[in-house]
């Protein structure tokens, strides 16, 4: 927990995550990170309090509807939003701690890669909120901004905004092995936990099976990732894989995996935006239902 003076500041005035406790903790954080199974990561709790859980839990519900762009495919089912206009205050607050320079030395210091930098423009990040059915197949990650592609995505944070979420509701992040052939590690989307790992060729990741959560219930959490800047990066979009026993599934899951890698090809070539999609796709949605 945080020092009793610390807890006693103004929200204003106080920093919202406990990185002192975290730089005390960096030696030990640093080698379970790089021993970690399948791939280097780290779960960290209690860095933000219950209170301040609480004002980001209600300001990510206060994001209106309209506001979320929809990932409805063979692949996924979630909602996202990367527009930090339209967050609360606390959810800013935290984004922004998580990406000044102490909180990032912190991240290199953990994950050993230098030269990180934070993403002001949260390409493929920012809030996810998945309601009852919604899924992320297992996948690695795109390698490369779609804003600038000498940047070179490093490493994922995840920060979980579920103050009460039962383990039969599902929706736990599962790490695989790099042959694709077992989940290794699994992780419940608890209140107030970060989750960190990096991102390679092989970091296959996801919550696969459709959340069992009440109606009323969502999966919620902030997704920020970090860059490395290089003269040349492999330019490859997310790549979605399926599991040994996905079935007949394997060839859908392939088929949308071809079709997602044609949009993210044009998405770079035209400079187009997931917002940009979206909203056309709502405009051509319209039109249609006006005929």
């Amino acid at each position: 927990p945080l020092h009793a003076s610390l807890r006693d500041l103004p929200m204003t005035v106080r920093s919202l995550l406990d990185l002192a406790r975290l730089e005390r903790a960096l030696p030990r954080l640093a080698e379970d990170y790089r021993a970690a199974s399948p791939f280097p990561h780290a779960v960290i709790d209690d860095l933000i309090e219950p209170d301040v859980l609480a004002r980001l839990v209600d300001e990510h519900d206060g994001v209106p509807d309209a506001a979320w762009r929809n990932y409805l495919h063979l692949n996924e089912r979630k909602f996202a939003n990367s527009d930090v206009a339209a967050w609360g205050p606390t959810l800013r607050r935290v984004a922004d701690e998580l990406a000044e320079p102490r909180f990032v030395a912190l991240l290199e210091g953990i994950t050993g890669i230098e030269g990180l930098r934070p993403d002001p423009e949260m390409d493929g990040g920012g809030l996810h909120r998945s309601l009852r059915g919604g899924f992320l197949n297992v996948h690695t990650d795109f390698t490369a901004h779609h804003g600038d592609p000498h940047l070179r995505r490093r490493v994922n944070l995840l920060l979980f905004l579920n103050p009460e979420w039962e383990s039969a509701w599902g929706g736990q992040l599962e790490f695989w092995s790099s042959d694709m052939q077992r989940a290794v590690t699994s992780i419940a989307p608890a209140g107030g936990r970060i989750v960190i790992f990096t991102t390679t060729e092989t970091s296959f990741h996801g919550h696969p099976e459709p959340l069992r959560c009440p109606d009323a219930v969502a999966r919620r959490s902030l997704a920020l990732y970090y860059f490395t800047a290089e003269p040349e990066v492999r330019v490859r979009a997310t790549d979605y894989r399926a599991r040994p026993d996905d079935g007949l599934r394997r060839v859908a899951i392939s088929l949308d995996n071809q079709a997602l890698h044609l949009y993210d090809r044009l998405k770079r070539r035209l400079g187009l935006t997931d917002g940009a999609v979206s909203r056309l796709a709502g405009w051509v949605g319209r039109r249609r239902r006006r005929r």
